[in-house]
């Protein structure tokens, strides 16, 4: 091919043949334009078994068309790779479906879309290099043995990009295009779609602001907090055990304010708009990634045709590797994984342990603070370790997660990061979600009753909610690990590779000799970035996935949620964007025409957050039991009195009474001989049984009907919302059809060109009128 000036590849009998594709050797062949890099250490040029093993890995490339170049510095050895342009014309042909002469060649490619061939060229390169295997080892062996160091394509010091890669660049719009030119269609897309998300979180968050905001209404108007902060004359029942004293109800007036902030009315039309506007958020996207599929001619795109080319160019003797599936496997997997889920559910269980040891030391700690905000120094430091646990335990799961789909042996890469992606985000769901579930649906239910107390190992009473209810505790350990979770995330996503980038410049600017060979120069200032692994784009994706479930999962608990992932995600575009263009090597680029299992990720989490929050609703919130005591019990229930609020005596109907002389230790209580009765926040009997009261059982009726009536209300909306969105736009649509209507056009007169001169002998006919009103004898 080198030795040739123009060569074409003819299809067809020797008679009727015509040019599929017609392929150029050029100067840019002999230009050595280096797209990829082999790095060794130097000491590994004085060991001969070690050259001996580098030089056969070289030579098995040379077999497959790829040519190296070696150049030493002081401490590493750089052989750069390139492919021969035969390779990208092999590639088009085993691709592409010319109708006709068509020259695809880097030779005359534009200066727009050279980039985009570039970005081919690293694709195959990389895949090559992956599959190579020399003397029975690969390149992973060779680098675990000390052959080689490390392999990366090269950064070519894009312009826009490196623009676009600045802090001031924050509010401008992403060169999506160029991106996709650079890094492939993968990072693009996953650009494209943080971009549209953020956009998407303005309207959420607005709406969100309105809710918390107008709870301020009720900040001093609210019936309840009135009762609650004039209620000097109610004490409440000790929650702990050590320094127990009973506690006026009106200390807890700061807190009952706070709480309607966040626990009104607007919630449930908020969780509602909520589940909308995800299902709208999702639906809209998909239009939006059709138009930029269609727009980079992927409509049509095959991902196993890809893999399959790939491995023809590598290999000209590649077998296909069929699907397979073993029910022993599956069973093992499923089996692991559960254990797993277990696992995840035991962390919360330590964490309740924590909680309720925690509960027992600050309230026999010293410092009066601890003492009187018990409740409150429980519930941030338990935050704190949930954060913690966390971090530990997303390693551990993507460990496990990734030896689970190594055990399963899929298919090809794009499965196996399928694969990896469904089990990786289950347990990090179940790692982050765990303690937030254990908080809105079991903290405080299972405690029994003040002088009746579950109590673990028989020693420690289990923690109750706050007094001022359970969503204020929910309200607390979301706003911790959420923010956590934006604010030190993000600072160590930015300070971490920036550090490790300065420590692996140091020796470089220690010893201060600049070689005067520039493309050394140009290898070397790659080699000193950071290094990215397969994981890279993939943990931008799941650090996403994680913030929108805070986002829209438990968002009746947080309205303020998205909010704070509005302001992380304009931080989380430029720091992405800076790590990648500055302070990493060049990711590979690879090729996609949608997020792939992402896009299951998130309408699973969407269903998610119907459920949970319409139990948050029910279960943890107020807003059941004050709806049924306005409309049951209140003064409103045989009619409107415009002179009495309908939530009046609300407070002394949800409290129950218990008598001071049924504790098991009524001594040890401060103030015990002043009080002869306390108030607990339950639906309860009073003395001397206990029992769950009728009022009980009837909330627990209205709150279950609720969810039901919640989530079939939020789910038909969504259904309606995703039928009344298109996934497709049908310009789109109709585009597509355009073109298929062309080809086979095309397809069809050149046939019936070939069958009319093979047979006819007539030479040059033309094309039939275009109108299809010919008759049956012009026809023949």
């Amino acid at each position: 091919l080198q030795g040739e000036e123009n060569l074409q590849i003819l299809v067809g009998t020797e008679e009727d043949s015509f040019p599929l594709m017609e392929i150029h050797a050029c100067e840019t062949e002999a230009s050595e334009q280096w797209d990829y890099v082999l790095v060794a250490d130097c000491r590994t040029q004085r060991n001969p078994t070690q050259v001996y093993q580098q030089q056969q890995f070289l030579d098995k490339l040379k077999e497959k068309g790829l040519h190296s170049k070696m150049i030493k510095d002081q401490k590493q050895v750089f052989f750069g790779i390139r492919a021969g342009n035969h390779i990208f014309d092999l590639y088009s042909t085993l691709l592409m479906e010319p109708e006709g002469p068509a020259t695809t060649s880097l030779c005359t490619a534009s200066p727009g879309t050279r980039g985009l061939y570039t970005e081919l060229r690293i694709r195959i390169l990389d895949f090559v290099l992956r599959k190579t295997v020399a003397a029975g080892v690969t390149f992973e062996d060779l680098v675990k043995e000390g052959v080689f160091e490390a392999r990366f394509p090269l950064h070519k010091g894009e312009a826009e990009l490196e623009k676009w890669a600045r802090w001031r660049s924050m509010f401008h719009k992403q060169p999506i295009d160029q991106i996709r030119n650079y890094f492939g269609e993968k990072v693009a897309l996953y650009f494209a779609w943080l971009g549209w998300y953020t956009y998407m979180l303005v309207p959420a968050a607005l709406v969100g602001i309105v809710v918390f905001l107008s709870g301020f209404s009720l900040f001093e108007a609210s019936q309840i907090s009135k009762e609650i902060c004039e209620a000097h004359d109610i004490f409440m029942c000790p929650l702990g055990d050590h320094g127990r004293k009973f506690q006026r109800l009106s200390d807890t007036c700061t807190f009952a304010k706070l709480t309607h902030l966040f626990d009104n009315d607007g919630t449930v039309l908020f969780a509602i708009f909520m589940a909308l506007w995800a299902t709208v958020f999702l639906e809209i996207w998909k239009r939006q990634r059709a138009r930029v599929v269609l727009h980079w001619d992927l409509y049509g795109w095959d991902e196993d045709q890809e893999e399959i080319a790939l491995e023809l160019i590598n290999c000209k003797n590649y077998k296909l590797q069929l699907h397979q599936h073993s029910y022993l496997r599956s069973s093992v997997i499923l089996a692991l994984s559960l254990l797993m889920i277990c696992l995840m559910i035991g962390m919360a269980h330590v964490l309740v342990v924590y909680r309720v040891l925690a509960a027992a030391l600050f309230s026999s700690s010293a410092l009066p603070f601890l003492e009187e905000q018990v409740t409150t120094a429980v519930v941030v430091t338990g935050a704190l370790v949930h954060y913690v646990t966390i971090v530990f335990m997303t390693k551990i799961n993507k460990f496990v997660a990734l030896k689970l789909c190594d055990f399963e042996k899929p298919r090809t890469f794009s499965e196996r990061e399928s694969k990896f992606t469904i089990r990786f985000f289950t347990l990090q769901f179940f790692a982050h979600f765990s303690s937030l579930i254990y908080i809105a649906f079991i903290l405080g239910r299972i405690n029994g009753h003040p002088g009746k107390s579950t109590r673990l190992a028989g020693l420690w009473k289990l923690e109750e909610c706050h007094l001022s209810g359970c969503m204020m505790d929910l309200f607390v350990q979301m706003a911790i690990i959420m923010g956590l979770k934006q604010t030190l995330s993000n600072c160590m996503e930015y300070l971490g590779p920036w550090l490790a980038h300065r420590w692996r410049s140091l020796p470089s600017l220690a010893s201060g000799r600049v070689t005067q060979d520039p493309e050394l120069r140009n290898w070397q200032r790659n080699y000193l970035l950071n290094p990215v692994n397969t994981f890279s784009l993939f943990d931008e994706f799941m650090e996403m996935m994680i913030q929108y479930g805070f986002t829209t999962i438990f968002v009746a608990a947080f309205p303020l949620a998205p909010l704070l992932a509005l302001f992380s995600n304009l931080v989380e575009i430029r720091l992405d964007a800076i790590k990648m263009v500055q302070l990493q090597r060049r990711l590979v680029p690879r090729k996609a025409k949608d997020i792939g299992t992402w896009l299951q990720v998130l309408e699973t989490i969407g269903v998610l957050a119907v459920i949970a929050n319409g139990m948050v609703i029910a279960f943890t919130s107020e807003f059941i039991p004050r709806v049924v005591y306005k409309y049951r019990y209140g003064p409103c229930s045989q009619g409107t009195h415009p002179a009495v609020d309908c939530l009046t005596d609300y407070v002394n109907h949800s409290l129950s009474t218990f008598d001071t002389k049924h504790f098991q230790d009524p001594v040890g209580i401060q103030g015990s001989e002043n009080v002869t009765e306390c108030r607990y926040r339950d639906y309860r009997n009073g003395p001397p049984d206990y029992n769950f009261s009728e009022k009980f059982w009837f909330l627990l009726a209205i709150r279950l009907a609720f969810v039901i009536l919640f989530e079939h209300i939020a789910l038909c909306i969504k259904l309606i919302a995703a039928w009344f969105v298109p996934d497709v736009p049908q310009s789109v649509k109709n585009k597509v059809l355009k073109q298929k209507y062309d080809v086979l056009e095309q397809k069809y007169w050149r046939l019936r060109e070939r069958i009319w001169n093979g047979r006819m002998g007539w030479v040059g006919v033309g094309r039939a009128p275009t109108s299809c009103t010919s008759t049956r004898s012009t026809e023949v």
